[in-house]
């Protein structure tokens, strides 16, 4: 159970249309949301985190003097305000454009205009994120499960380790791609009771570790998650012909990881 209730949040809003500003605010008011505040630009954003930490930052994706993906660099970079959840809105269907923002790790990515029930789901994302509740295994103590996080952005690594520590995971080794993630896992096939993987990655790709540690390796036992911001039906399809134990939407619902994780981690 979540000690924080939806209607808790503290909300920072940018939104340089005085038109959608409005119907956003009336979507989050129609929740029980009060505590919001709405600037128009980035700056102003930044402006405002100097003086107060909100639960939640929904942005729209152009700004007047940059764009989401400009603010939220700097956002995950600050220490102090990295931990904030970020959602974006956004009329944007380019999917290298949306694919930086899945990159950096945001709760959700809605479109204009949006079912009033996306917004939800997505607010419910942000409990997650905020008041976290780890994960009860049977045949695990989830603080002693081991998993090795391969991503090549480095933003996507910290989000998924965020994750993953929020449900109680804390030991978590890295790879920056499928080659370094595979030579790691190589050394010891015993260190690792997880893999946690990005898709497109340079080197070596999820797809190809994933037949090198089924194949090459000759493991079939290790559970392998990709999270991914892949859309192509092929594509996936030959992954998971790869063998890989499940595949999660960047960007992605805790609570969808934490069912992942429980049936792959669970599996007898």
């Amino acid at each position: 159970m979540h000690s924080v209730d939806i209607r808790d949040l503290a909300i920072l809003l940018i939104e340089p249309s005085n038109t959608q500003l409005k119907v956003i605010l009336q979507h989050l008011l129609n929740e029980g949301i009060a505590n919001i505040e709405g600037v128009t630009s980035g700056q102003d954003a930044i402006n405002s985190l100097q003086n107060h930490r909100p639960d939640l930052i929904i942005s729209s994706l152009y700004l007047p003097d940059m764009t989401a993906i400009d603010l939220i660099e700097q956002i995950k970079h600050d220490d102090s305000l990295s931990h904030i959840p970020f959602m974006l809105i956004s009329s944007e269907s380019s999917f290298n454009i949306l694919d930086a923002i899945r990159q950096a790790g945001v709760v959700a990515i809605l479109p204009k205009p949006f079912a009033h029930q996306d917004l939800k789901n997505a607010l419910r994302s942000t409990i997650e994120f905020i008041d976290p509740q780890e994960i009860d295994l049977e045949h695990y103590d989830i603080r002693n499960v081991r998993v090795l996080v391969v991503d090549d952005s480095n933003l996507a690594r910290k989000h998924i380790c965020r994750v993953l520590n929020n449900m109680g995971i804390q030991q978590i080794a890295q790879a920056v791609d499928g080659q370094q993630g595979a030579e790691l896992f190589a050394q010891d096939q015993d260190a690792f009771d997880l893999i946690v993987t990005d898709f497109n990655m340079p080197i070596m790709d999820g797809q190809a570790m994933i037949h090198y540690i089924r194949q090459d390796l000759g493991n079939a036992i290790i559970p392998i998650l990709m999270v991914t911001s892949e859309d192509n039906e092929t594509r996936l399809s030959n992954v998971y012909k790869a063998g890989v134990s499940g595949i999660c939407d960047k960007p992605f619902d805790p609570q969808t990881v934490k069912e992942m994780l429980f049936r792959v981690l669970e599996a007898e």
